[in-house]
């Protein structure tokens, strides 16, 4: 297909019957339940396959990840925030308490800029529903995510951190990320078909898009309060309070910020609409791409 008949495609407008068509093409997803949970943990085996310590190493990959980064971030460069204290430990954890849920973002965007590609064999079965395979992705790294939630929860006694009840609002921020991470993918995947350069330019998107948001710093960082730039900046991206909300239901223990997640929230669900429609309207020029 011509990329210009792609952007013809792409401006015209909401019209009734595809809003339709684009909702219950939502409502559907449902009955895919099963076929979405056979393939989450097909990818979750492929994952692993041939190597010895198989599941094991979904627990394995973040303790690693916490040894260098309490070696790297904790000793070699000290922390230099007082509200994370002048131990490396607490700075090593405040790292992970970003660190774990950015790779799940990052590893599900990257995956899904070349998942169609590489299922283009499945997409041009008549009856497939090309949109599970974003959601198949986005959900297999969040069980990725969930193995690696144990490794943290050991470490943060451990560290010298207490457990506090705000705690019980983690899943509250996993569920706004997963919404976030769904629409990301939907758009991600759908463009990448006919535009293959978009995989490399991801690839470094995602690089600065990890150091504009506080995951190696705190957003209390002394030079981040005396230039209004930065703060306007990182408020506008929404990363920011997703990864503000990890910490502080994890590394703070103070209460989240129920204004800045509830927009948040909101974007990402602007964010799943926007992806799904824009990947309803290309779903049929995938077979001829693929």
């Amino acid at each position: 297909m011509k990329k210009g008949s792609i952007r013809k495609k792409l401006k015209k407008s909401f019209q009734g019957e595809r809003v339709f068509r684009l909702l219950k093409n939502l409502k559907e997803l449902y009955k895919y339940r099963v076929l979405i949970q056979n393939l989450v943990s097909r990818e979750l085996k492929a994952r692993y396959r041939g190597t010895i310590l198989g599941f094991l190493w979904s627990f394995f990959n973040p303790l690693l990840l916490m040894i260098v980064y309490t070696v790297v971030f904790g000793f070699i460069i000290r922390p230099r925030d007082p509200t994370i204290g002048a131990s490396p430990w607490l700075y090593a954890l405040f790292l992970f308490c970003g660190v774990l849920p950015w790779t799940w973002f990052s590893s599900s965007s990257l995956e899904s800029a070349n998942v169609l590609m590489t299922h283009g064999n499945l997409i041009k079965k008549i009856l497939f529903p090309a949109e599970i395979l974003p959601i198949v992705v986005v959900s297999s790294n969040l069980i990725h995510f969930s193995f690696g939630l144990p490794i943290l929860f050991i470490f943060i006694p451990i560290f010298g951190k207490p457990f506090t009840p705000f705690i019980l609002f983690l899943p509250v921020v996993v569920f706004i990320q997963y919404v976030f991470s769904l629409g990301f993918s939907f758009l991600i995947s759908s463009l990448t078909v006919h535009f293959r350069d978009i995989k490399d330019i991801l690839a470094n998107w995602l690089t600065f898009w990890f150091f504009a948001t506080p995951i190696v710093y705190p957003i209390s960082f002394e030079t981040i309060k005396k230039s209004r730039f930065l703060k306007i900046f990182l408020n506008l991206n929404p990363m920011t309070h997703v990864m503000q909300g990890y910490q502080n239901c994890l590394f703070y223990g103070a209460p989240l910020h129920w204004g800045k997640l509830l927009i948040t929230f909101l974007f990402a669900v602007a964010l799943f609409f926007v992806g799904y429609y824009i990947f309803d309207r290309l779903r049929d020029s995938f077979p001829e791409e693929v």
